[in-house]
Protein backbone atom coordinates (compact mmCIF):
# COMPACT_ATOMS: atom_id res chain seq x y z
CA UNK A 1 0.00 0.00 0.00
CA UNK A 2 1.56 3.41 -1.08
CA UNK A 3 2.07 5.43 1.95
CA UNK A 4 -0.87 8.42 3.07
CA UNK A 5 -0.37 11.62 1.38
CA UNK A 6 1.47 14.95 3.12
CA UNK A 7 -1.74 16.29 4.69
CA UNK A 8 0.17 20.06 3.49
CA UNK A 9 -0.22 19.00 0.10
CA UNK A 10 -4.31 19.14 0.21
CA UNK A 11 -5.35 22.08 2.48
CA UNK A 12 -3.08 24.62 3.98
CA UNK A 13 -1.94 23.66 7.47
CA UNK A 14 -3.18 25.66 10.28
CA UNK A 15 -1.79 25.81 13.60
CA UNK A 16 -1.46 23.34 15.89
CA UNK A 17 -2.64 23.16 19.47
CA UNK A 18 -1.57 20.13 21.41
CA UNK A 19 -5.39 18.93 22.64
CA UNK A 20 -6.63 17.89 25.74
CA UNK A 21 -9.92 15.79 25.31
CA UNK A 22 -12.34 14.60 28.02
CA UNK A 23 -15.00 12.42 26.87
CA UNK A 24 -18.29 12.87 29.17
CA UNK A 25 -21.09 10.27 28.85
CA UNK A 26 -21.89 9.38 32.39
CA UNK A 27 -24.00 12.92 33.43
CA UNK A 28 -25.55 11.39 36.81
CA UNK A 29 -24.16 9.38 39.29
CA UNK A 30 -25.72 8.15 42.20
CA UNK A 31 -28.49 10.22 40.96
CA UNK A 32 -26.67 13.36 41.37
CA UNK A 33 -25.24 15.52 38.28
CA UNK A 34 -21.67 15.16 37.25
CA UNK A 35 -20.71 19.06 36.57
CA UNK A 36 -18.11 19.77 33.91
CA UNK A 37 -18.24 23.65 35.16
CA UNK A 38 -14.72 22.22 36.91
CA UNK A 39 -13.69 21.72 33.72
CA UNK A 40 -13.34 25.85 33.12
CA UNK A 41 -10.87 26.61 35.80
CA UNK A 42 -7.44 27.51 33.66
CA UNK A 43 -5.40 25.18 35.10
CA UNK A 44 -7.50 22.04 33.19
CA UNK A 45 -6.05 23.46 29.98
CA UNK A 46 -9.18 21.33 28.26
CA UNK A 47 -9.29 22.02 24.13
CA UNK A 48 -12.72 19.79 23.67
CA UNK A 49 -15.13 18.09 25.71
CA UNK A 50 -17.19 15.20 23.95
CA UNK A 51 -20.69 14.60 24.99
CA UNK A 52 -21.64 11.24 24.64
CA UNK A 53 -23.30 8.96 23.07
CA UNK A 54 -26.00 10.03 20.64
CA UNK A 55 -27.83 6.96 19.17
CA UNK A 56 -30.23 6.50 16.50
CA UNK A 57 -32.46 4.11 17.50
CA UNK A 58 -35.25 1.71 15.28
CA UNK A 59 -37.64 4.22 14.30
CA UNK A 60 -35.86 7.52 12.92
CA UNK A 61 -37.29 10.10 15.33
CA UNK A 62 -36.47 7.94 18.02
CA UNK A 63 -32.77 9.45 18.53
CA UNK A 64 -31.26 9.45 22.16
CA UNK A 65 -28.51 10.69 24.09
CA UNK A 66 -27.58 7.79 26.25
CA UNK A 67 -30.96 6.15 27.17
CA UNK A 68 -33.32 9.51 27.17
CA UNK A 69 -34.39 11.54 24.08
CA UNK A 70 -31.17 14.38 24.03
CA UNK A 71 -33.86 17.20 24.72
CA UNK A 72 -35.13 15.21 28.08
CA UNK A 73 -35.46 18.03 31.14
CA UNK A 74 -32.49 15.92 32.53
CA UNK A 75 -30.19 16.75 29.78
CA UNK A 76 -31.29 20.71 29.85
CA UNK A 77 -28.33 21.21 32.93
CA UNK A 78 -26.32 19.63 30.76
CA UNK A 79 -26.42 21.53 27.55
CA UNK A 80 -26.53 24.91 29.95
CA UNK A 81 -23.03 23.73 31.15
CA UNK A 82 -21.89 23.24 27.95
CA UNK A 83 -22.81 26.41 26.80
CA UNK A 84 -20.72 28.12 29.38
CA UNK A 85 -17.70 25.77 28.18
CA UNK A 86 -18.30 27.19 24.94
CA UNK A 87 -18.70 30.79 25.58
CA UNK A 88 -14.86 30.15 27.45
CA UNK A 89 -13.39 28.61 24.27
CA UNK A 90 -13.67 25.12 24.75
CA UNK A 91 -15.19 23.07 21.99
CA UNK A 92 -18.07 20.44 22.66
CA UNK A 93 -18.55 17.92 20.10
CA UNK A 94 -20.92 14.95 20.26
CA UNK A 95 -20.35 11.43 19.76
CA UNK A 96 -22.36 9.27 18.22
CA UNK A 97 -22.17 5.67 18.00
CA UNK A 98 -19.58 3.69 20.39
CA UNK A 99 -20.74 0.24 21.61
CA UNK A 100 -24.21 0.31 21.10
CA UNK A 101 -24.37 -0.67 17.66
CA UNK A 102 -26.68 -0.12 15.12
CA UNK A 103 -26.34 4.32 14.46
CA UNK A 104 -24.08 3.76 11.54
CA UNK A 105 -25.71 0.39 10.03
CA UNK A 106 -28.90 3.13 9.84
CA UNK A 107 -26.95 5.93 8.02
CA UNK A 108 -25.52 3.40 5.56
CA UNK A 109 -26.82 1.63 2.37
CA UNK A 110 -30.06 3.44 0.43
CA UNK A 111 -30.15 7.04 0.28
CA UNK A 112 -33.72 6.99 1.40
CA UNK A 113 -32.96 5.13 4.14
CA UNK A 114 -29.66 7.65 4.54
CA UNK A 115 -32.22 11.14 4.96
CA UNK A 116 -34.63 9.25 6.76
CA UNK A 117 -31.80 9.01 9.81
CA UNK A 118 -29.82 11.71 8.86
CA UNK A 119 -32.61 14.34 8.97
CA UNK A 120 -33.23 14.45 13.25
CA UNK A 121 -29.76 13.38 13.97
CA UNK A 122 -28.83 17.10 11.64
CA UNK A 123 -31.78 18.88 13.91
CA UNK A 124 -30.34 17.08 17.29
CA UNK A 125 -26.96 19.01 16.59
CA UNK A 126 -28.74 22.35 15.88
CA UNK A 127 -30.34 22.03 19.06
CA UNK A 128 -27.35 21.16 21.18
CA UNK A 129 -25.45 23.87 19.28
CA UNK A 130 -22.62 21.33 18.75
CA UNK A 131 -19.09 22.62 17.37
CA UNK A 132 -18.40 19.01 15.91
CA UNK A 133 -19.44 15.57 15.92
CA UNK A 134 -17.07 12.52 17.00
CA UNK A 135 -17.62 9.54 14.75
CA UNK A 136 -17.62 6.66 17.17
CA UNK A 137 -17.80 3.69 14.68
CA UNK A 138 -17.92 0.01 15.89
CA UNK A 139 -20.01 -1.82 14.00
CA UNK A 140 -18.99 -2.25 10.39
CA UNK A 141 -19.97 0.83 7.99
CA UNK A 142 -18.90 0.89 4.01
CA UNK A 143 -16.33 3.44 3.16
CA UNK A 144 -18.41 5.31 0.81
CA UNK A 145 -21.06 5.27 3.70
CA UNK A 146 -19.32 6.90 5.88
CA UNK A 147 -17.77 9.40 3.18
CA UNK A 148 -21.06 10.41 2.63
CA UNK A 149 -22.10 11.14 6.60
CA UNK A 150 -18.61 13.51 6.83
CA UNK A 151 -19.55 15.16 3.21
CA UNK A 152 -23.10 16.17 4.30
CA UNK A 153 -22.03 17.28 7.99
CA UNK A 154 -19.23 19.48 6.81
CA UNK A 155 -22.07 20.76 3.73
CA UNK A 156 -24.88 21.12 6.53
CA UNK A 157 -22.85 23.00 9.19
CA UNK A 158 -19.86 24.45 7.27
CA UNK A 159 -15.94 24.10 6.98
CA UNK A 160 -15.47 24.93 10.74
CA UNK A 161 -17.37 22.15 11.95
CA UNK A 162 -15.19 19.67 13.25
CA UNK A 163 -15.05 15.80 12.43
CA UNK A 164 -13.28 13.24 14.38
CA UNK A 165 -13.20 9.91 14.29
CA UNK A 166 -12.43 7.08 17.69
CA UNK A 167 -10.73 4.03 16.34
CA UNK A 168 -8.90 1.55 17.89
CA UNK A 169 -5.05 1.35 17.58
CA UNK A 170 -5.21 -1.20 15.36
CA UNK A 171 -7.57 0.75 12.70
CA UNK A 172 -4.45 2.68 12.26
CA UNK A 173 -1.68 0.09 11.62
CA UNK A 174 -1.24 -1.81 8.79
CA UNK A 175 -3.56 -5.15 8.02
CA UNK A 176 -4.79 -5.16 11.70
CA UNK A 177 -8.61 -5.71 13.15
CA UNK A 178 -10.58 -3.65 13.88
CA UNK A 179 -14.31 -2.45 14.61
CA UNK A 180 -14.93 0.00 11.86
CA UNK A 181 -15.29 -1.73 8.50
CA UNK A 182 -14.07 0.03 6.26
CA UNK A 183 -10.42 1.14 5.96
CA UNK A 184 -8.94 4.06 7.35
CA UNK A 185 -5.99 4.40 5.35
CA UNK A 186 -8.74 4.75 2.79
CA UNK A 187 -10.72 7.16 4.10
CA UNK A 188 -7.83 9.48 5.06
CA UNK A 189 -6.94 9.44 1.69
CA UNK A 190 -10.14 10.03 0.31
CA UNK A 191 -11.65 12.53 2.98
CA UNK A 192 -8.91 13.25 5.04
CA UNK A 193 -8.87 16.84 4.66
CA UNK A 194 -12.37 16.75 6.21
CA UNK A 195 -11.10 15.21 9.19
CA UNK A 196 -10.06 17.13 12.29
CA UNK A 197 -8.02 14.26 13.91
CA UNK A 198 -8.72 10.43 14.92
CA UNK A 199 -9.02 9.89 18.48
CA UNK A 200 -7.48 6.52 18.95
CA UNK A 201 -8.11 4.17 21.26
CA UNK A 202 -4.56 3.01 23.46
CA UNK A 203 -6.88 0.05 25.89
CA UNK A 204 -9.07 -2.79 25.94
CA UNK A 205 -6.75 -4.87 24.32
CA UNK A 206 -6.41 -2.64 21.02
CA UNK A 207 -3.25 -0.98 22.27
CA UNK A 208 -1.09 0.07 25.22
CA UNK A 209 0.27 3.43 26.59
CA UNK A 210 2.83 1.48 28.80
CA UNK A 211 5.46 2.15 26.36
CA UNK A 212 5.59 4.19 23.12
CA UNK A 213 5.56 1.15 20.74
CA UNK A 214 1.78 0.86 19.73
CA UNK A 215 1.86 5.03 18.66
CA UNK A 216 5.06 4.30 16.87
CA UNK A 217 3.63 1.28 14.64
CA UNK A 218 1.00 3.66 13.87
CA UNK A 219 3.33 6.84 12.55
CA UNK A 220 5.21 4.29 10.71
CA UNK A 221 2.22 3.46 8.61
CA UNK A 222 2.78 7.20 7.60
CA UNK A 223 0.36 8.64 9.37
CA UNK A 224 0.72 12.82 10.92
CA UNK A 225 1.09 12.97 14.52
CA UNK A 226 -0.82 15.79 14.67
CA UNK A 227 -3.94 14.06 13.83
CA UNK A 228 -3.26 10.69 16.36
CA UNK A 229 -4.59 11.68 19.61
CA UNK A 230 -3.95 8.92 22.13
CA UNK A 231 -7.09 8.03 23.63
CA UNK A 232 -6.67 6.22 27.46
CA UNK A 233 -8.75 5.31 30.42
CA UNK A 234 -9.13 7.16 33.00
CA UNK A 235 -9.74 4.88 35.37
CA UNK A 236 -9.17 1.45 35.76
CA UNK A 237 -12.83 0.56 35.76
CA UNK A 238 -13.22 2.01 32.62
CA UNK A 239 -11.69 -0.50 30.65
CA UNK A 240 -8.97 -2.46 30.68
CA UNK A 241 -5.72 -0.76 30.00
CA UNK A 242 -5.21 1.51 32.72
CA UNK A 243 -1.54 3.27 33.42
CA UNK A 244 -0.73 4.96 36.19
CA UNK A 245 0.51 8.70 36.33
CA UNK A 246 3.84 7.74 36.75
CA UNK A 247 4.15 5.50 33.59
CA UNK A 248 1.88 7.41 31.42
CA UNK A 249 3.90 10.58 31.83
CA UNK A 250 7.32 8.62 31.13
CA UNK A 251 5.44 7.82 27.51
CA UNK A 252 3.73 10.99 26.63
CA UNK A 253 6.94 12.67 27.61
CA UNK A 254 8.78 10.59 25.06
CA UNK A 255 6.09 11.03 22.80
CA UNK A 256 6.51 14.91 23.12
CA UNK A 257 10.04 15.02 22.53
CA UNK A 258 10.09 12.82 19.87
CA UNK A 259 7.52 14.69 18.31
CA UNK A 260 8.05 18.35 19.64
CA UNK A 261 5.22 20.84 17.95
CA UNK A 262 3.33 17.71 16.50
CA UNK A 263 1.94 15.85 19.02
CA UNK A 264 -1.69 15.50 18.42
CA UNK A 265 -2.77 15.27 22.37
CA UNK A 266 -4.24 12.98 24.50
CA UNK A 267 -8.19 12.10 25.11
CA UNK A 268 -9.74 10.61 28.44
CA UNK A 269 -12.45 8.55 28.93
CA UNK A 270 -14.21 9.14 30.45
CA UNK A 271 -14.82 12.60 32.94
CA UNK A 272 -17.05 11.66 35.74
CA UNK A 273 -14.84 8.95 37.40
CA UNK A 274 -11.60 10.10 36.65
CA UNK A 275 -8.41 9.45 38.85
CA UNK A 276 -4.34 10.10 39.30
CA UNK A 277 -2.25 8.65 41.51
CA UNK A 278 -0.82 11.64 42.96
CA UNK A 279 -3.49 13.40 43.39
CA UNK A 280 -6.62 10.77 44.10
CA UNK A 281 -8.92 12.43 46.61
CA UNK A 282 -9.49 15.60 43.76
CA UNK A 283 -12.31 15.34 41.89
CA UNK A 284 -13.01 13.85 38.12
CA UNK A 285 -10.99 17.17 36.88
CA UNK A 286 -7.69 16.32 38.67
CA UNK A 287 -6.78 14.35 35.85
CA UNK A 288 -7.07 17.09 33.20
CA UNK A 289 -4.78 19.27 35.54
CA UNK A 290 -2.25 16.48 35.30
CA UNK A 291 -2.47 16.29 31.85
CA UNK A 292 -2.29 20.24 31.25
CA UNK A 293 0.95 20.36 33.25
CA UNK A 294 2.64 17.60 31.08
CA UNK A 295 1.21 18.67 27.69
CA UNK A 296 0.55 22.41 27.86
CA UNK A 297 2.90 23.72 30.88
CA UNK A 298 2.74 27.14 28.67
CA UNK A 299 -1.07 28.09 29.48
CA UNK A 300 -0.50 28.05 33.46
CA UNK A 301 2.36 30.36 32.83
Amino acid sequence: MPPLPDPSAVAPPLPHETRIICYHQTHYRDGEYVSILPLLAPECGITHVVVAAIHLNDAPENITLNDDPYNAPKHEILWQECKKLQESGIKVLGMLGGAAKGSYTRLDGPTEKFEAFYAPLKTMIEYAALDGLDLDVEEPMSLPGIIRLIDRLKCDFGASFIITLAPVATALQLWRPHLSGFSYFDLEKAFGRHISWYNTQFYCGWGSVETVEDYEKILACGWDPKKVVVGVVTNPANGAGWVPDDLLCDTLSNMMDRYQGRFGGIMGWEYFNSVTTSDPEVGPWGWSKLMTLMLRPEILT
